[in-house]
């Protein structure tokens, strides 16, 4: 019998980026194929329409922030659902053709954002070097390669793919700077919870109601849930109205998070369910523990409290 084909993952491109690093950590995208896209809302797109079975984008970094166009992607069009976080150290490299030093370096090929990342230790290190904007880490690396510039700020996967030589390691101002992705594939039953998970949500909220995002709040406090990140987005129907992302501790399976989940849905405008997924650690922790009474334990030992109170069997 045929073997099962390989799973087909895109990316947001090109060859030699943080994205496509960050997605070979996962086995099954290591052994099987791997597109690069032009943007995120390609690479999302050949979800959708069944060219890739999944799809690895970025969703926030430590430094810079949420990447607003993969928030404003999960809020439109068919829905999709995050099954992965993967987080990636974000560790920049000089490189260069050959061995050079850093005097004789005059023009440095960078990605906006890998300069500023950067900047205080290209001011103090190369000076007069002339810092030239580039659509993306891996082309940076590839004009150093061509010789179009003299070196590039890149991804360490980016010094390999193009024979390159590193000039000066970790040169990024903060050493712990840290990319957060998420995994994105076409909607299902997630998978089971695994003790340690995050829920995603996007929430509209009335605009015309008094104390609406407070509402929202309270329903996760209320059950203990902790709120790890929230994150909001204009509509871009009118000023003043916002989607707003949140990050959850906990599995949609769990009592108390489903408790919460009903409690959005009927205050909130409309409440879109991005997924429940295993947190990713890159350093071994304990996970956030429920006070007192607010477990999945307590929320469970309450429900069949209230069912033997209805069917007049408590005792």
């Amino acid at each position: 019998m045929p073997g099962t084909p390989p799973m087909r993952f895109a990316y947001l491109g090109p060859e030699g980026t943080f994205t496509e690093a960050a997605l070979r950590t996962i086995p099954a995208a290591e052994h099987g194929v791997r597109n690069p896209a032009r943007s995120v809302p390609e690479a999302l797109e050949a979800v959708r329409s069944g060219e890739a079975d999944a799809a690895l984008v970025p969703l926030e970094n430590s430094v810079g922030g949420a990447v607003p166009v993969t928030l404003d992607e999960l809020i439109t069009g068919t829905p999709l659902m995050i099954t992965r976080e993967v987080l990636l150290p974000v560790e920049f490299v000089l490189a260069a053709r050959t061995l050079t030093p850093l005097a004789e370096i005059h023009s440095i090929a960078a990605h906006p954002q890998a300069s500023a990342q950067c900047r205080h230790w290209l001011r103090a290190s190369a000076p007069d070097a002339v810092v030239v904007d580039v659509l993306s880490n891996a082309a940076a690396a590839i004009s150093a390669a061509s010789g179009e510039h003299d070196a590039a700020l890149c991804a360490p996967i980016g010094v390999s793919q193009h024979g390159l030589t590193v000039l000066a390691e970790k040169v990024a101002d903060r050493a712990e700077a840290v990319t957060r992705f998420a995994l994105l594939t076409r909607p299902g039953a997630p998978a089971a919870p695994t003790g340690d998970d995050v829920t995603s949500l996007a929430v509209s909220i009335r605009h015309d109601q008094v104390g609406a995002l407070l509402a929202v709040l309270t329903e996760l406090a209320v059950r203990g849930i902790n709120l790890s990140r929230i994150e909001s987005r204009p509509t871009g129907e009118q000023l003043g109205t916002y989607v707003f992302f949140l990050d959850c501790t906990g599995h949609v399976a769990e009592p108390r998070l489903g408790e919460a989940l009903q409690g959005l849905r009927r205050i909130c405008a409309e409440v879109r369910f991005l997924g429940s997924y295993p947190k990713h650690r890159l350093q071994p922790e304990p996970p956030v523990s429920a006070p007192a009474g607010l477990s999945n334990t307590d929320f469970a030992d309450s429900a069949a409290w209230l069912t033997r109170l209805r069917a007049g069997t408590l005792t």
